[in-house]
């Protein structure tokens, strides 16, 4: 199973937790969540005039052996206006433009997706329980 909690962040409410939305999946083979601005797509939505998000921006995919992932999807644009970064334990590091990260097996972590421009970011915990 994987679990998903997302917040959006906008300048001072750094730590705050309203308006947390949770979603989850079985860890079963081909299992999807998607995390971006298009409702119908995602089950993790960011609010709509936050364009540093993609319509679908981040994609947490379970391979065949159990095991998730998370894909920073391109978008239509040429250079993202967001930055990804993926925090597993005490490492970070940051998710490249189209790339794909494994996320560790029983465990947790977060990846921000922090806007260039303003102090917005979008918080997504992930916890994969086995």
């Amino acid at each position: 199973m994987l679990e998903l909690t997302m917040a959006s962040v906008s300048g001072t409410d750094a730590g705050a937790t309203a308006g947390m939305l949770m979603a989850e999946a079985p860890s079963e083979p081909g299992a999807v969540l998607r995390v971006g601005r298009d409702g119908s797509a995602c089950r993790l939505v960011t609010p709509d005039d936050w364009l540093f998000v993609s319509r679908v921006h981040l994609e947490f995919r379970c391979g065949p052996d159990g095991a998730w992932q998370v894909t920073w999807l391109r978008g239509s644009q040429p250079d993202p206006s967001s930055e990804v970064r993926l925090t597993a334990g005490a490492h970070q590091r940051p998710l490249a433009y189209g790339g794909t990260a494994p996320l560790p097996r029983g465990g947790s972590g977060e990846i921000v997706v922090q806007d260039r421009t303003s102090p917005r970011s979008v918080n997504v915990g992930f916890y994969h329980e086995v």
